[in-house]
């Protein structure tokens, strides 16, 4: 059988491939992609050639081996319809619409263990965004918000609206947002943002310091999320911190430095950097917490908080280079895209 698959040849280059795909073999089925989301900032990195090196692709999702280099197929947000089935599979999983951490192709063989199928009531578009939800979740696990803190997020791309999505459900005295472009701003101050301002205005210091009580002492932001992918914003982000306050940083630099300025008030205010990823749960989380019941949890989350509105482009995965030659130029314009397969 032949299939369609994205393939990153070099910086700036897609290309889709035909070629040949393997029978499901015993425990394996065959299924015919619906749709698939497009990972903005990680992608984005490699579309620009600016993903280290030095590391495997992805050491916890099967489908994405080797190391990081050119050729490289690569997504881990794949929905489809189980369309054939290899020895051993019970025959009811069938025309199963099903979620897979999968690159970008129009049909993928893969075990049963290794996907996901998809509640009654999403659409497929909906259940793409599952990766981003879990790393939603993630954050808010890591960061740990507290019932009447003050909340700063930077970055408003998707992974920046659904964290502020899951944020704006707590009670929390103060969620503000950062993002360059205004119709991010609009979509965060619908999923419940207090204010949303853009970084770069010359007016944003004051009116943060005031969102963020600079007269109290209680001034600076308890908690903060980076999550721009800017390496500029982190020191940003260092700078409205609040004495002992907590940055998250989720964002993926890539081959981008970030130079700090750690020698002013960040000792003093005993202010917190901590890493999140979401391959793995942090340690202090792990009695309870497994990455099933965390997905579990994401699935909820997209059921209640239905996301597809996020979505701004759909492409057909024969104009792949379309797609990412659009985030690449004017981000702007694009919060979510998603690649089609329905002629294949």
């Amino acid at each position: 059988m032949k299939r369609l698959a994205l393939y990153f040849t070099g910086p700036h280059e897609v290309c889709v491939e035909q070629e040949t795909l393997p029978s499901p073999a015993a425990g394996e089925v065959l299924v015919q992609t619906l749709v698939s989301a497009i990972s903005a900032g990680t992608e984005r990195l490699i579309y620009r050639g600016q993903m280290p090196t030095n590391l495997c692709v992805d050491e916890t999702i099967p489908a994405l081996t080797g190391q990081v280099g050119y050729p490289l197929k690569y997504g881990y947000s794949a929905v489809g319809r189980i369309i054939a089935l290899g020895r051993e599979v019970s025959p009811e999983w069938e025309g199963r619409t099903v979620f897979a951490f999968q690159p970008h192709a129009s049909h993928f063989v893969s075990p049963v263990a290794e996907l996901l199928c998809v509640p009654a009531g999403l659409t497929a578009e909906e259940a793409a965004l599952l990766p981003i939800m879990e790393t939603g979740v993630n954050f808010l696990m890591d960061g740990q918000p507290l019932i009447g803190e003050q909340v700063a997020v930077f970055g408003q791309g998707v992974v920046g609206l659904l964290t502020t999505a899951l944020l704006a459900r707590l009670p929390l005295a103060v969620l503000v947002t950062l993002d360059p472009y205004a119709l991010r701003r609009k979509k965060s101050l619908a999923l419940g943002a207090h204010d949303s301002l853009d970084p770069g205005a010359a007016e944003t210091a004051t009116q943060l310091a005031t969102l963020l009580q600079k007269d109290s002492p209680y001034a600076g932001a308890d908690l903060i999320y980076e999550l721009s992918g800017n390496p500029e914003a982190l020191e940003q982000a260092i700078e409205v911190s609040g004495f002992n306050g907590r940055v998250v940083v989720g964002s993926c630099y890539g081959q981008n430095g970030v130079k700090l300025n750690l020698g002013g008030r960040f000792h003093r205010s005993r202010i917190r950097l901590i890493s999140s990823q979401v391959s793995t749960i942090a340690a202090e989380c792990r009695a309870r917490f497994s990455k099933t019941r965390r997905l579990q949890i994401a699935w909820q989350m997209l059921q209640q908080l239905r996301p597809a509105q996020l979505i701004t482009h759909r492409f057909p995965v024969s104009q792949a280079a379309q797609a990412y030659a659009l985030l690449d130029r004017d981000a702007a314009a694009a919060i979510q895209v998603i690649l089609t397969y329905d002629r294949y």
